[in-house]
């Protein structure tokens, strides 16, 4: 029987820390994060100053401070520039900012480590790309490639 991961921010160990809620420290296209959460909520805020601040945020601090923005009416932004949702330079983007974390938290790394020869779900998620900045799939795919190249040895412990 294989193990399943159920990741969120209340779960057990490994699940919590792989959360977008835990606290990893990170630098993004030289944007300090405290966690993946202020850098997605970031992505709502056209202010570049405003998006450096929220980059700082972590867990529900930052999905307070993101929520008060509708995206989907304002749309997403990176260091001043709009990013299209529903285009693949996107999913790029996404791609960037899960290696930048895995390869400078090695607690993260150690997490993903911890999940191996299991299933990593994310039962919470959400599966619509109209509604989310980030959906189930997006998130869990990127945490299975990242586990993968730790275990095959491209990135390394």
């Amino acid at each position: 029987m294989t193990d399943v991961y159920d990741v969120h921010s209340s779960g057990k160990y490994p699940c919590n820390i792989l959360s977008n809620f835990s606290h990893h420290t990170f630098v993004f296209d030289d944007v300090l994060c405290h966690s993946m959460e202020g850098l997605l909520q970031s992505l709502k805020f056209k202010s570049i100053e405003e998006q450096t601040r929220v980059c700082l945020l972590i867990g529900y601090d930052a999905k307070r401070k993101g929520s008060q923005k509708s995206w989907i009416t304002t749309g997403l932004w990176w260091r001043g520039v709009p990013i299209d949702r529903f285009d693949h330079i996107y999913q790029t983007f996404l791609d960037k900012i899960y290696l930048s974390l895995t390869l400078q938290s090695i607690s993260f790394r150690r997490a993903l480590i911890a999940t191996y020869g299991g299933e990593i779900i994310h039962s919470i998620g959400k599966s619509d790309r109209s509604v989310t900045i980030l959906t189930e799939m997006e998130f869990v795919s990127r945490l299975t490639i990242l586990r993968n190249l730790i275990v095959d040895g491209i990135i390394e412990m």
